[in-house]
């Protein structure tokens, strides 16, 4: 008979998060518990963190954080960084020595803002910084932007979930929203770059599944400017909600409806306004509807979002507790660092659970130029 550990377990990969709904900062090792009490869902070949509110001296920088694979790319690299942005501190992230973790590529973060005369007429700053990203990961060979946002950074590498914790010291930082996760990979590869969260601006996704939808949805994302460089499905999932949610400014509910699309059983069942306008996303953004099983946090500055597929195939739960808001693949994970949460739940197949900071109405803050680009997007759509 098969005992645990000799057989793939395919709901593998773990994912936790937290949230202070106050924007209370605390520290980061609340999270590297919750993950690493769901140590046996990953193999040691990724890990990593999403945090925001973490970089308060910066907060009006984009937080640049890369992996170089040698110093001629990095050379190459920043002659990049200093013809597109004025750089106002540039340093190799602070990490400790961890036995468990192997050889790891040069690792810095540059605290940058756009040079104005560089952002062209019909361009924001935000795809002026998108832009950058994708041109240096598909262009660049050996060098990888894993994180882009402002007042927030990501972690990763290959290692399970809290050595990369340890080795990138988060015991020393504070932010007010924490994500996490551990990864077991199925058909793509273990490696720095490929680690999670993915991330793009200030959003970031942690995901538990395998996507097969991801040609589909990669073919769509290319037509607006996206480069899947990153040899993994969860890479797309993120472009997806930058996509729909900053680019084309849709609310996120019909976000959640276009990657997570209710049954047609269950839209004939709708009133005719709900049939007219979900039937409408479903035409409209069908390349983007993500298949297969999955279950993902979007974080974003001004909160996170939680969901399952539509059928559930990956676990997921959430509690509260005071100002907090916690999710995971276990509750085990939450128990550790909550031990008597005022609520508890397991939301159902394409049901989300949305945490916003007191006072945001929406998980993207649009600034007057990004606004008109919505304008624009939404007239055409």
């Amino acid at each position: 008979m098969l005992k645990e550990g000799q057989v793939r377990i395919p709901a593998g990969c773990a994912i936790s998060g937290i949230m202070n709904k106050k924007g209370e900062v605390f520290s980061g090792r609340d999270i590297i518990k919750s993950i690493a009490v769901m140590h046996d869902r990953s193999n040691g070949l990724g890990g990593g963190f999403a945090a925001y509110g973490i970089y308060p001296e910066f907060k009006n920088h984009y937080a640049f954080h890369l992996f170089y694979e040698n110093k001629k790319v990095k050379q190459e690299t920043e002659f990049v960084l200093n013809k597109l942005f004025n750089i106002e501190l540039a340093e190799p992230i602070p990490t400790r020595d961890v036995s468990s973790i192997g050889k790891a590529p040069l690792i810095w973060r540059y605290f940058a803002k756009p040079k104005a005369n560089q952002i062209q007429a019909n361009e924001t700053e935000a795809e002026y910084v998108v832009n950058f990203v994708m041109k240096i990961n598909s262009e660049l060979e050996g060098a990888y932007v894993f994180s882009s946002g402002k007042n927030m950074g990501t972690f990763k590498g290959v290692g399970y979930p809290e050595d990369i914790g340890d080795f990138y010291r988060l015991d020393e930082y504070k932010g007010y929203i924490w994500t996490a996760h551990g990864r077991f990979p199925t058909n793509t590869p273990g490696w720095w770059g490929g680690a999670h969260p993915f991330s793009l601006l200030d959003w970031t996704i942690v995901h538990n599944g395998e996507i097969s939808s991801y040609d589909a949805n990669r073919r769509y994302l290319e037509m607006y400017g996206y480069k899947c460089t990153l040899q993994t499905d969860t890479e797309a999932i993120t472009y997806i909600f930058d996509l729909l949610l900053r680019k084309f400014g849709l609310p996120l509910d019909s976000a959640i409806n276009i990657v997570a699309a209710p049954f047609w059983s269950k839209i004939s069942r709708m009133n005719p306004e709900q049939q007219k306008l979900m039937k409408s996303l479903r035409a409209v953004f069908s390349s983007l509807l993500i298949n297969g099983p999955f279950s993902i946090i979007l974080g974003s500055t001004n909160g996170f979002m939680a969901l399952n597929d539509r059928l559930k195939l990956r676990s997921l739960v959430a509690a509260e507790k005071g100002d907090n808001l916690y999710i995971a693949s276990e509750e085990s994970a939450i128990l550790e660092i909550c031990k008597n949460p005022d609520k508890t739940w397991a939301p159902r197949g394409g049901e989300p659970v949305i945490g916003l900071l007191d006072g945001k109405e929406s998980l993207y803050c649009f600034d007057e130029t990004q606004e008109e680009e919505v304008v624009r997007h939404s007239v055409a759509l």
